[in-house]
């Protein structure tokens, strides 16, 4: 499967994914985003990325691409583009660029960045 922008079957999480940069941005979670960085002046700890041969980090912006309209990725599916993987299942969306190895998890729950 491809897809460009997809949202999680909870409707919570809403991810864009090209072979650049992979965003997937949260709306509601339990957990404590670390602090914002100094040469960040827009929004922070609501998303995270994973772009290049980078970590995934949290993602510093001030648009979102949760898309109320995306196709929803159902669990145990997953979408590629370019070396990125997202996939979807009941913990969270994990996207993992296989290049790198890097990329993030998110869940309500928790993150992780990698």
């Amino acid at each position: 499967m491809t897809l460009g922008v997809f949202r999680s079957p909870t409707n919570n999480i809403g991810c864009g994914v090209d072979a650049a940069t992979t965003r997937c941005d949260i709306r509601e979670h339990s957990w404590t985003p670390p602090p914002k960085p100094a040469s960040c002046d827009l929004d922070w700890g609501n998303g995270a990325e994973v772009s290049g041969n980078g970590a995934g980090t949290f993602a510093c912006a001030g648009d979102t691409v949760f898309d109320p309209k995306a196709p929803v990725l159902a669990y145990g599916q997953r979408t590629r583009q370019g070396s990125t993987v997202c996939e979807s299942a009941e913990a969270g969306v994990t996207c993992t660029n296989e290049a790198s190895g890097h990329g993030f998890f998110l869940s309500r729950d928790r993150y992780r960045l990698f």
